[in-house]
């Protein structure tokens, strides 16, 4: 087992852990976030030291985020997975500990009820399924595994490259065919999955995309997904990444997302933000900062 401790935040009667996965090499921020040049980066103090390096690189996480609501076991998004073929060499056959990570926190695969995905990139569903006999199976067996219809139905008619392709073959057909694949219909206005755990639509980085909030006696956290991949699209919400599918879509997302949590008691957990992870959107200047929130 990890003999480090699971970061946590308490949300009102809800503890959400975070399962860490890896950081992502120092290449990743130039590479996803070409507008968060080193000079950009630099001009935002608070950035540093957690959020970026001296020299203005960013850093960012590969982790999901655990918590039980009502005795439902819930994980958001799995991860890069181990053992994939991906073309990404930060990516390709990793062997990390992210299955004891999630046992120490409480959530033996075999227990968990819910994973949601927040959309279908290969860094959101790679432990969707594990390796055994040879075969790709579903790692949560007892689980529903729910995504949003638009999103399953856009990569359905999409043009997928060989990468993409194999990511599909591996991480998500596989728990399709299993019969746990749930695309679920997302209104504008949000989808309530349980009382306190609401799908919200963020669309741009991908047209299905979606963050999760949680709600518990009157406190509420956000849970991003790739609407915001880094705190330095607070500061910049134009920045957009490399790979976001409508890159004019998900600057108005982001946008809006972030106008509507700016000085709301909203904690915001950042799906590849780097330690401390989350926060509270502050106004700063003519956009906003991330005012950290420490892990328990």
């Amino acid at each position: 087992m990890p003999s480090t401790p699971i970061p946590s935040w308490t949300v009102g009667d809800l503890t959400v852990h975070r399962i860490d996965e890896v950081p992502l090499p120092p290449a990743t921020g130039p590479w996803l976030l070409p507008g968060a040049t080193p000079e950009v980066v630099a001009r935002q103090d608070w950035l540093r030291p957690d959020f970026a390096d001296a020299d203005g690189v960013l850093r960012l996480d590969s982790h999901s985020f655990a918590f039980v609501l009502d005795g439902l076991r819930v994980l958001v998004d799995t991860g890069i997975g181990n053992g994939k073929e991906r073309a990404d060499p930060a990516w390709h056959d990793l062997r990390t500990d992210y299955p004891e990570r999630l046992t120490a926190a409480g959530f033996p695969p075999d227990t968990v009820d819910l994973v949601l995905l927040t959309h279908l990139h290969a860094d959101h569903v790679g432990w969707n399924t594990r390796k055994a006999d040879g075969a790709w199976v579903p790692t949560f067996p007892h689980a529903r595994y729910v995504t949003a219809r638009a999103e399953r139905e856009f990569w359905a008619g999409y043009a997928m490259d060989e990468a993409r392709t194999q990511m599909f073959r591996d991480s998500v057909l596989p728990v399709e065919r299993a019969g746990l694949l749930d695309p679920v219909d997302v209104p504008a206005g949000g989808l309530e999955l349980a009382p306190g755990l609401r799908l919200v639509p963020t669309p741009g980085h991908t047209p299905g995309h979606v963050a999760v909030e949680l709600t518990s006696r009157g406190r509420t956290a956000l849970i991003t997904g790739d609407c915001v991949h880094h705190p330095v699209q607070l500061a910049h919400p134009a920045i957009g990444a490399c790979v976001d599918i409508d890159p004019r879509q998900s600057e108005a997302t982001r946008r809006a997302l972030l106008a509507s949590l700016a000085d709301t008691d909203t904690l915001l957990l950042g799906t590849h933000f780097a330690p401390p992870t989350a926060g509270r959107v502050v106004p700063h200047g003519d956009a906003y900062r991330l005012r950290p929130v420490h892990a328990a």
